[in-house]
């Protein structure tokens, strides 16, 4: 029985929602990458996906005029990959998922912050108002707890952090523990004490009411991000910084303090270990210290 290929895909990013619990952003990544590759391939069946029109639409990719990196690229490979292994799991007919190879890319290089600036940028709100109390306790706990921006943002000011921990709900809603050092934990106590409003966000607009928005006074994503900038110039810090450079500066923290790499990856929300170890290429410079110290002592006894 031959089935439409759009259909096809529709159904798999509801696969992907509801059965895989990804993300709505996932799906619509997913949407759009399938959808260019169905849309330039012209093809209307799944069986009429070949190498040759999947060699043909990398061509294409690699050749556009707003040059599309290697690794986003290869975004598209993932996507059409994943719908090739969900037809193979639906029994219908199709290229073989593992025909697809995905382009070789360098090493990710991480953009950090050194302990100076990173300190430097924890110490940049003076606290002497809501607005600085507040972006205070933003900074520690995202050093504290490594959390992504989207994670921060979707807090709720009532959570229960007696016990310096709480749970939160990632990518893929998938649950974790972070932890709560004592100088983010004092800043959030600090700074929710002097809170009027009701809004549920831990991290609220100040000087809006509800009437001003949407219904809520939660910050969003672009405003942590504008926040974290500020602070950064006003630290000093000429580097671009980001939420993600303090999530990076929180993982390269634990490793250089002995935390094994599987630790870090609970701790980030990490579903593959391999995401984990772009942090190691990092730390490895403290190798060589330890090869001097520790190898050939015997030899250069005798």
């Amino acid at each position: 029985m031959m089935i439409d290929v759009y259909k096809l895909k529709q159904q798999f990013l509801e696969y992907l929602e509801i059965e895989r619990g990804r993300s709505i952003k996932t799906v619509e990544n997913y949407d759009r990458y399938l959808l260019r590759f169905l849309t330039h391939s012209k093809i209307k069946q799944p069986q009429e996906i070949t190498d040759d029109n999947i060699r043909e639409f990398r061509l294409w990719l690699n050749r556009q005029p707003e040059t599309i990196k290697k690794r986003t690229q290869n975004y598209y490979l993932i996507a059409l990959r994943s719908f090739l292994k969900y037809l193979v799991y639906r029994e219908i007919d199709s290229l073989a998922p593992e025909r697809i190879e995905l382009a070789k890319v360098s090493e990710r290089n991480l953009d950090l912050i050194s302990t100076d600036e990173l300190l430097r940028l924890l110490s940049a709100p003076d606290a002497s108002d809501i607005k600085s109390l507040r972006d205070r306790a933003i900074l520690e706990l995202l050093f504290s707890t490594g959390l992504r921006v989207s994670e921060l943002c979707s807090l709720s000011r009532y959570v229960d952090m007696s016990k310096d921990e709480f749970s939160i709900r990632g990518k893929g809603e998938k649950v974790r523990v972070v932890f709560l050092s004592m100088e983010a934990k004092q800043a959030i106590k600090t700074y929710l004490s002097k809170r009027t409003d009701m809004d549920d966000a831990m991290f609220a607009r100040v000087g809006k009411t509800l009437a001003d928005g949407d219904g809520t006074l939660r910050l969003t994503s672009r405003s942590i991000e504008r926040i974290i900038k500020y602070y950064a110039t006003k630290a000093g810090i000429s580097k671009k910084v980001t939420p993600h450079i303090i999530r990076h500066s929180f993982a390269t923290d634990l490793l250089y303090n002995g935390a094994d790499i599987r630790s870090v990856q609970a701790l980030l929300g990490h579903a593959n270990i391999n995401t984990t170890q772009i942090y190691t290429h990092i730390t490895d410079k403290g190798l060589r210290e330890i090869h001097e110290a520790f190898h050939g002592k015997r030899r250069r006894k005798n």
